[in-house]
């Protein structure tokens, strides 16, 4: 995975394993990284999000988007740390996966450095608000950020 990690954070990447969120619920640990699996519920991680230094979230396909849903769920419910998408992570994807508030990458396979690039660069506004701080452009048309 350390060949393939890719990251847009300033801090050192977090180093210990995560454990299974059942693992981690059923309280005989002191982990501090945890492995969301689809279909798990990151509500559940919540009351603990100041424990956590990393959650990392398994993408079994690239089909699969409820990465994306747990990833905005625990934005918006105040986690500062690292959140990393795991797995069948494609480099059209991350541009999306990072606005949904995802900070690192573990995916199964290298990507492209000049085609991340080009991926992040092609759209100089967005259209909505998310867990990123861009402004969305009508926003922009009509008075700025507000």
């Amino acid at each position: 995975m350390a060949d393939t990690l890719l990251r847009f954070r300033d801090d050192e990447p977090h180093e210990e394993p995560a454990i299974t969120l059942d693992a981690f619920l059923a309280g005989q640990n002191n982990a501090t990284a945890v492995r969301i699996e689809a279909g798990d519920d990151a509500r559940a991680l919540i009351p603990a999000l100041d424990r956590l230094a990393l959650i990392e979230v398994s993408f079994p396909s690239f089909r699969d988007g409820r990465g994306y849903s747990a990833a905005r769920i625990l934005r918006e419910a105040g986690y500062a740390g690292e959140l990393r998408a795991a797995g069948d992570v494609l480099v059209d994807q991350i541009a999306f996966m990072r606005r949904c508030g995802f900070d690192s990458f573990a995916p199964e396979s290298p990507v492209d450095a000049a085609t991340l690039a080009a991926s992040l660069t092609r759209y100089e506004h967005v259209y909505q608000s998310a867990a990123d701080a861009r402004v969305p452009v009508w926003q922009l048309r009509h008075g700025g950020a507000a």
